[in-house]
């Protein structure tokens, strides 16, 4: 958590603001000067603080000393944005009729405003004085030696910790373990097994999951050292030098060899070669288990491979992970996944009781069983947080310590180092390209991270209907669990930056109806998914708003105060309700992202997305850089040619006399990266021929609506990424035009194709997602071998004849799932036929999933389209 991550704007705003103020400078600018060098000094201070946290614990002085410089950094902060709110309400009146009768009014009151920064300005560098002056009388214990000792701590902790605990996991007895009796056995299938060929065996599991501690408890298994020749053990974590993985194997092999092994030359003194040839020459004779501990990237396999001799005497390799992508790399060998989850609440408990209760065998104190259970339950079956809370109780015996500690567990569980030092965040959720788009925390380490966001006053969290203070946090996050908020509780926030608003149950989803006011310096409003009916007008008196967030709300139209919002940088309406956008939506010159499509539940039906109109004028926001889903009404299409600085386009309700106006825009957007063109009815045709070729650096297209034939402009199409054709009910084979993109790895065909035979018959290198659903005639799906070779997810739907899974599917080497959805029943009898036939052979048929919910899985990707 950075306390320093507010600071660095502080400095330029009270540079480029107050000195752009000639008839203030006059009065503050010898205080400009020194506090731009305060403030200076003030970042680099807390910067070193950032990166002490969890590795010294600051004293109760340094923390009021931290607390101090903060709030002095908040205070220039919020008094910069007051007189910034102040400077821009005179703004608005500028260029009106009145505005001479206006400044006669309120000259009086500018000066007083100006005046008060002054004011303000020289009390905050007085505070700053006896800041200083207090650290020299009380000597705050922050001093240079205790950095440098501080650093050189750390850093030897950090570079040995993962270390250790994995080497230490080796030496835990079979009686500290619980609950891993059913995946060893598993495990010491895969190791034991008639195979001949080098295996690699994965375990994955999110950081807490006793990876680690399962394999050492394997590896040690007397019947695992009878079976291998050799053995050896390595840990790699996140920064590793091939030439020391070596070497480490290298001893770990001699010193457990089972036959005499000639002395070997000083290690530290071989090459690359040298090392590689000595343990190639090592390992080729023999049945070999080398387990590598903590694999964070595919890369080691590339570094480490050639070193492993492909022998064919039944060799394997066992590796840990957290990251899904290890685990499922095609290593080019038998490969086995094991997936680590979490414990069930009974092993939970036996595993807790065995740490806490060592004196009693095990067994929990009765009158201790209710305070045990509360705290097991918080560790939601996560080993490593088991383990941790268990030895911290073990030193406790009264009902009062227990409770004590379950309701301090944030600060009780930071001081123990087992525990956070593994950043225990999980992926949900990674999109086609394996970048992570969703994140889970553990409940401990999320309580842990919002007791400390809010006592540095970073974030604090509320349940919407408790009493809220002006206590200096900038972000609030509420979960609105009653009717309403309460509106007194919030207007007293006026130092709020940000905002997040959760509607978490029925009830408040029922009668959440309106927008709590009182934020006026507020910078991020995030109201998605709360069904708010309204916006209040006030909104526009939020001149320092960057981002509103309205997805999935039901509200109906913008207030006509939206044009106030100057500094608005972006406005995202996915799914609301709002079918038209008010005029003065152009005077947010700030703008960059305008995001406003809208989808119905049928993904198979044309009217899915609903674009929004817009001013034909919205050509004036010339910052903007995506603008969608939008209707092409009016003049619209004629003024886009206007907008060369987008990135991203997508049209709604385009018509045939629209092509050469359109095509003409396309062309001069030198920077767009994502286009979506939607035709105006299903039956009218989309005509984008008149494009001679596609923006450089398009990386996803989707075009909806009727095409005669496929554009000539796909040939050029050299950095797309993904593509989606829908509704395009194409006669003519179309796929030799796409084939041979050189990067597409997406591809989505909705009713695409009015053909019989879909035949993929070379190219699509890169493809790994394909999506074909509602081909009414299809009946048959080709895919030669050597065609998209990556392929990993194909999803097929609604292709009432399609009776056989696609020819070839069995020889996609990364195909990972198959996902269909109302398909014929002939296609279930042959997946039926598949399973009998193949009898235990779980791992080629698990990856064929049926589906019943319709649209579901299509909505979802569909919509990635435009994200």
């Amino acid at each position: 958590m950075e306390l320093s991550s507010s600071l660095d704007p502080i400095t330029g705003k009270v540079i480029s603001v107050l000195e752009n103020e000639a008839s203030l400078l006059a009065e503050v600018g010898a205080e400009i000067d020194e506090i731009k060098l305060e403030l200076k000094a003030i970042t680099a201070f807390l910067e070193d603080a950032d990166r002490s946290l969890g590795v010294v614990p600051m004293s109760e002085t340094d923390k009021q000393w931290v607390a101090s410089l903060r709030d002095i950094a908040y205070r220039v902060e919020d008094l910069v944005d007051e007189f910034m709110y102040h400077f821009n309400k005179q703004q608005q009146w500028r260029g009106k009729p009145s505005r001479i009768f206006f400044k006669l009014i309120h000259f009086p009151k500018n000066l007083l405003v100006r005046h008060r920064v002054a004011v303000e300005l020289q009390d905050i560098n007085k505070r700053i004085k006896s800041i200083a002056q207090r650290n020299e009388r009380y000597q705050v214990s922050w001093s240079e030696s205790r950095k440098s000792d501080k650093q050189t701590r750390g850093e030897y902790h950090r570079n040995t910790w993962v270390k250790n605990l994995s080497e230490s996991s080796l030496f835990f007895k079979d009686d500290d373990l619980v609950g891993i009796d059913k995946a060893q056995n598993e495990l010491l299938d895969w190791l034991m097994d008639q195979e001949l060929q080098r295996t690699v065996i994965s375990v994955v599991g999110m950081g807490g999951l006793s990876k680690t501690t399962l394999v050492a408890n394997t590896f040690n298994r007397q019947v695992v050292k009878q079976h291998f020749d050799c053995c050896a053990w390595i840990t790699v974590s996140q920064q590793y030098v091939v030439t020391d993985l070596f070497k480490s194997i290298i001893k770990s092999l001699y010193n457990k060899a089972k036959e005499k092994i000639d002395p070997v030359v000083n290690l530290d003194s071989m090459n690359y070669l040298e090392l590689l040839e000595e343990l190639v020459n090592f390992l080729q004779p023999r049945r070999y288990l080398i387990v590598i501990d903590d694999v964070w990237s595919t890369n080691l396999w590339q570094d480490i491979n050639i070193a492993l001799p492909a022998n064919m005497n039944g060799s394997r390799i066992l590796l840990t992970t957290r990251k899904e992508d290890v685990a499922s790399f095609e290593f080019g060998v038998v490969k086995h996944i094991f997936r680590l989850k979490h414990l069930p609440f009974e092993e939970s408990m036996a595993l807790f009781c065995k740490k806490a209760f060592v004196g009693r065998g095990g067994q929990c104190a009765p009158y201790l069983e209710s305070s045990a259970t509360k705290l097991v339950a918080k560790c939601q079956g996560l080993p490593l947080a088991i383990v941790a809370l268990g030895g911290l109780m073990a030193s406790k015996s009264s009902i009062v310590e227990w409770s004590e500690v379950y309701n301090n567990l944030n600060r009780e569980l930071s001081e123990n180092d087992a525990y956070f030092e593994r950043g225990l965040l999980h992926v949900e959720k990674r999109n086609t390209y394996g970048r992570p788009k969703a994140l889970k925390m553990h409940d401990i380490l999320r309580e842990f991270a919002v007791s400390i966001s809010k006592s540095i006053k970073f974030v604090g969290k509320s349940d919407g209907k408790e009493e809220l203070t002006d206590n200096g946090i900038r972000r609030w996050s509420i979960e609105a669990k009653e009717n309403e908020m309460r509106a007194a509780s919030v207007s007293a926030l006026s130092r709020v930056r940000s905002l997040f608003i959760f509607a978490v149950d029925e009830a408040s989803k029922s009668s959440f109806k309106r927008l709590p006011s009182g934020f006026k310096l507020m910078r991020v409003l995030n109201l998605e998914d709360t069904p708010i009916n309204e916006l209040p007008d006030e909104l526009g008196n939020l001149f320092n708003l960057r981002y509103l967030n309205l997805s999935r709300t039901r509200v109906k139209e913008l207030p006509r105060s939206i044009g106030k919002l100057y500094n608005l940088q972006s406005l995202d309406m996915k799914d609301t309700q709002i079918n038209e956008l008010p005029a003065g939506i152009v005077k947010l010159k700030n703008l960059r992202y305008l995001i406003t499509y809208t989808f119905s539940l049928n993904p198979l039906a044309f009217g899915t997305s609903l674009g929004t109109v817009v001013p034909s004028n919205i050509f004036l926001l010339s910052n903007l850089h995506v603008l969608g889903f939008v209707e092409a009404r009016g003049d619209f299409i004629k003024q886009l040619n206007k907008m060369t600085q987008l990135r991203k386009l997508y049209l709604d309700n385009v018509k045939e006399t629209d092509e050469k106006k359109l095509c003409l825009a396309i062309a001069k957007m030198i920077h767009l990266r994502s286009l979506g063109v939607k035709s105006c009815n299903e039956d009218k045709q989309l005509k984008m021929d008149a494009l001679e070729s596609a923006p450089p650096g398009l990386e996803r297209l989707i075009l909806a609506g009727k095409l005669e034939k496929v554009p000539h402009w796909f040939n050029s199409l050299d950095s797309l990424t993904r593509m989606g054709l829908h509704w395009s009910r194409l006669r003519d084979d179309f796929l030799p035009h796409i084939q041979a993109l050189p990067n597409l790895g997406e591809l989505g065909l909705v009713n695409a194709y009015e053909g019989e035979q879909l035949d993929f018959l070379e190219g699509f290198q890169k493809l790994k997602v394909l999506v074909i659903r509602g081909f009414p005639r299809l009946k048959e799906i080709v895919i030669n071998k050597g065609a998209m070779p990556g392929l990993q997810y194909l999803f097929l739907g609604e292709c009432e004849e399609l009776t056989t899974l696609p020819h070839g599917w069995e020889s996609l080497p990364d195909l990972n799932l198959i996902r269909l959805a109302d398909v014929s029943p002939g296609l279930i009898q042959e997946i039926c036929k598949i399973c009998r036939s193949r009898g235990t052979d779980r791992q080629t048929v698990s990856h064929i999933v049926l589906s019943r919910q319709e649209g579901t899985e299509a909505i979802f990707k569909i919509t990635e389209w435009y994200e």
